[in-house]
């Protein structure tokens, strides 16, 4: 894979790396001669992950099977982590339901991942950049949906508008380490799970609002989270970058 960044050296944290954007995103930072701890609840995305990498993964790759729902799993699993330079929170989940109808179950469990599993995360994270006295860079993974109303998206929505706001704190608290943080915020990416939003009747009202005409390719976000983690964005914290083809200015 071609790429214009390097990052010999650097040693980043990918979650949700098993599938659609973190997997290709983890290919990408692998290509780019980077040191990668790739983070999934599924143990088999992550073997399938490192068999697609071949050779080039035992000397590149670190994998760990967690699920970042669960606050106390999570802290155990990455406790040892080593130093980090690079950390890109992309694991999230989507329960969709209408606000009348939303349960507390899903409403728990976006908030567990989405919001809860980032801040966990990144305090971890964190704190080992902080005590390394390096600085780095956390990009998380939001969402059109923290910034545009979409019905049926009470709970996701809510938990990545949470996600932005508290990325401008953290980038607020950290900077004076050198810890950037920054947000990239997608319309509906072109993913083996999302393919669904090239049926006319679903996707066809969300593609009209697109200026571009068109849904995202992984490719064009994975570009962005690299841009924001690489030293090319040293003077860019706090912010939230939509990958959306103008959808937000509709």
């Amino acid at each position: 894979m071609a790429t214009s960044f390097d990052f010999s050296g650097k040693r980043v944290v990918v979650t949700g790396a098993g599938r659609g954007i973190g997997r290709d995103l983890v290919i990408a930072l692998v290509a780019a001669k980077a040191q990668v701890v790739a983070v999934s609840r599924t143990q088999a995305h992550l073997d399938s992950l490192a068999a697609q990498l071949g050779a080039t993964a035992k000397a590149s790759l670190q994998t760990v099977a967690v699920d970042l729902g669960d606050w106390d799993a999570t802290r155990a699993a990455l406790a040892n982590l080593g130093p980090v330079d690079g950390l890109v929170n992309n694991a999230g989940v989507a329960c969709l339901e209408n606000f009348l109808e939303m349960t507390k179950e899903g409403l728990n469990t976006t908030l567990d991942v989405n919001l809860s599993g980032v801040l966990n995360v990144s305090q971890l994270v964190a704190q080992g950049m902080v005590k390394r006295g390096k600085g780095g860079s956390i990009v998380n993974v939001s969402s059109q949906a923290s910034m545009a109303a979409l019905a049926s998206h009470t709970a996701y929505a809510a938990s990545k508008a949470g996600v932005d706001m508290a990325s401008r704190v953290m980038a607020l608290e950290l900077g004076k380490h050198n810890i950037r943080v920054n947000c990239v915020n997608p319309t509906v990416v072109l993913t083996d799970m999302s393919m669904h939003w090239l049926d006319p009747v679903k996707g066809g009202p969300m593609m009209s609002k697109i200026p571009l005409g068109r849904f995202a390719e992984v490719k064009e976000v994975v570009d962005a989270i690299l841009f924001l983690l690489s030293d090319n964005a040293a003077m860019i914290n706090a912010v939230t970058l939509p990958v959306d083809g103008g959808f937000l200015s509709t």
